[in-house]
């Protein structure tokens, strides 16, 4: 049996700009992707502690170093900037391999830099 465990989460990240005229997606930060192991074009899950709105979309780099957390495309429309964002991938997982699983998760804090590492 496979599993669908978290794989990697980034919480609290703040949104920094909303395009409605870019083709869609959520720019982050190249630095925090690699943080956490998320790769460009990966499908993530994403939760707006501002409003409630629950979205999927896929990742798209941005400059490291940034701090960009940028929903694009029809995103745009589910946060602002200054709303806090927890963002999540998964993994499909053997239910052999599950014992000692660990997701990577960062939570950040002013300027999206990272606070804690888990």
């Amino acid at each position: 049996m496979t599993l669908q465990l978290l794989k990697s989460k980034i919480h609290r990240a703040t949104v920094t700009d909303a395009n409605v005229n870019y083709e869609g997606s959520l720019t982050i930060d190249r630095a925090l992707m690699d943080e956490v192991d998320m790769r460009e074009h990966e499908r993530v899950l994403c939760g707006n502690m501002a409003n409630g709105e629950r979205f999927e979309t896929y990742v798209i780099a941005g400059e490291t170093g940034s701090g960009a957390i940028i929903l694009n495309g029809a995103t745009a429309h589910l946060g602002e900037s200054g709303d806090l964002l927890t963002i999540m991938t998964f993994a499909g997982v053997n239910d052999s391999a599950t014992d000692g699983w660990r997701p990577k998760v960062i939570v950040l804090g002013e300027n999206n830099a990272t606070i804690v590492r888990r």
